[in-house]
């Protein structure tokens, strides 16, 4: 398998995060160069039918895009730690918490940072009122995490899931644009400091 990567965006770190939770090691990973335009040559796209990254292309030619997908993936092949949930309930409420940390917080966090980080303007036109509608909505969306962190170490289980994964590297990926959890926020201040203390925190970075 080759997994088509790139440092500068957000959405190929997840994968990256969840290979170095479960240590794999045994896919080759290719950087694709984004300010050169590398996923929209016409051997990328012919690949991977869309101009985004990430892009696992398996041993029988198939591609496989989008991040959760690719993760899930994995998540079958290498089952251990794991990170989606076992059984139909704890499932459910992984995959509850995981949708709401990328529709909440990740996602526009990430418009944020496309929309309001100068060296991004290269990739796409600029909208500032993008950039600052998405930031409010997802500063808004925090008090729902701190609620969830104080009934539970972690946000999908009682362990370190996908859904940690997602909401951690959406809101450290906002770092470009000075975005920062107000102190205020102690249950969401704790578990991002135990996010970052991971070994794993950095993987790929």
């Amino acid at each position: 398998m080759k997994l088509y990567d790139s440092r500068r965006a957000p959405n190929p770190r997840r994968v990256r995060w969840l290979m170095a939770e479960k240590a794999i090691e045994d896919i080759q990973v290719e950087d694709v160069d984004l300010f050169a335009g590398r996923h929209r040559t016409p051997d990328y796209l012919a690949r991977a039918g869309i101009a985004n990254v990430p892009a696992l292309t398996l041993d029988d030619g198939t591609t496989i895009t989008e991040s959760l997908a690719i993760c899930r993936y994995l998540e079958a092949l290498y089952p251990a730690p794991n990170l989606f949930g076992l059984g139909a309930r704890e499932t459910a409420v992984i995959e509850m918490w995981t949708r709401r940390a990328e529709m909440m917080a990740a996602t526009p966090l990430m418009m944020a940072v496309r929309h309001g980080h100068p060296a991004l303007a290269a990739l796409e036109t600029q909208v500032p009122e993008v950039a600052a509608a998405n930031r409010r909505s997802a500063e808004r969306s925090l008090a729902v995490f701190d609620r969830r962190l104080g009934e539970s170490e972690w946000l999908g289980a009682d362990r370190v899931t996908i859904a940690d994964g997602v909401l951690f590297i959406g809101m450290d990926f906002a770092r470009m644009v000075r975005f920062a959890v107000p102190e205020a926020l102690a249950n969401l201040t704790r578990w991002l400091a135990a996010m970052r203390a991971r070994p794993t925190a950095t993987a790929g970075t």
